[in-house]
């Protein structure tokens, strides 16, 4: 596999973590641990766009 093709998987599992912390955050009833799993799957994000950007995916906007 490429460093790109590496990469874009990293971002993809990235992803896939954040969005499985945005929905705990949504469930948790603690509201300092909805905060913490909010940031870490906002910073998870942030990190998996800079990687789709210097492996030059690119992915539909929402």
């Amino acid at each position: 596999m490429s460093v790109a093709g590496e990469t874009s998987g990293r971002a993809q599992q990235m992803r896939e973590k954040a969005k499985h912390m945005t929905e705990a955050a949504e469930r948790a009833t603690d509201p300092e641990q909805r905060q913490r799993l909010e940031e870490k799957a906002r910073k998870l994000q942030e990190q998996s766009e800079q990687l789709s950007n210097m492996s030059g995916e690119t992915r539909p906007h929402k």
